[in-house]
């Protein structure tokens, strides 16, 4: 099974639409949609927006659904002038830009326990998912660092930050906290995210304007992912 976790009902809207057999169970408040999607069985959620939300959600579809990978998808900001809005991030790894514990002595977002930085994703997932966007045509992508926090980004300063300390190429608010749980339970972890805005003092506009057909697109890479899986 494939799990598939958006923060937000939009994020995963057509995906569920596309649910051959659908049955769901709520469990912590978050709805848990279990059906075939392109004849693979999948389970889909809607975690809700930050860290905490997405950890709850990933913890709990592991210990429900026993998924062998979990895909984030969504939306998110870029932090490359090689990514547009309606472009597509794929993460190679993850970081989490607002874990700090520097003035004891760690690197910035090093997180203790696991004790890295950031957070691997599964090699042939990521393999798989550029062949299907290539497969797919006239989608530009990039693979690299997708970087989360609890803040939406909407500062050139915060922006330059992130990047000048993790190299990475999109930032979002989930991503990360997933991609720990899933290295702590021992399962492979992807992301997609389609650009929506420019993580810049301008984001928020970019964010109403695209945020539903970025998440559109996102979530038919995830589709074109699965059916080749």
């Amino acid at each position: 099974m494939i799990g598939i976790i958006g923060a937000m009902g939009v994020e995963i809207e057509r995906l569920k639409e596309s649910l051959k057999d659908e049955k769901s169970e709520k469990i912590s408040g978050i709805e848990f949609s279990i059906g075939k999607l392109r004849g693979k069985d999948v389970v889909l959620a809607a975690c809700g927006i930050g860290k905490v939300a997405a950890a709850v959600c990933a913890q709990t579809m592991i210990l429900k659904f026993r998924p062998a990978l979990i895909i984030n998808t969504g939306v998110a900001g870029t932090l490359t002038k090689e990514l547009g809005v309606g472009d597509i991030a794929v993460a190679e790894d993850t970081v989490q830009h607002d874990m700090d514990t520097s003035p004891i002595g760690d690197p910035v977002g090093f997180i203790s326990g696991l004790n890295v930085i950031k957070i691997p994703c599964s090699r042939e997932a990521v393999r798989l998912f550029s062949e299907s966007i290539e497969k797919a045509g006239g989608v530009k992508s990039l693979v690299g660092t997708i970087a989360s926090g609890d803040q939406f980004i909407n500062s050139g300063e915060r922006k330059d930050f992130i990047v000048e300390n993790f190299g990475a190429i999109a930032c979002d608010m989930e991503c990360a906290a997933i991609s720990q749980v899933c290295c702590m339970n021992g399962v492979d972890f992807a992301a997609v995210r389609a650009i929506s805005d420019s993580a810049d003092g301008e984001s928020h506009i970019d964010y109403g304007k695209f945020v539903v057909s970025a998440a559109q697109k996102a979530a038919e890479v995830v589709s074109n992912f699965v059916e080749s899986a």
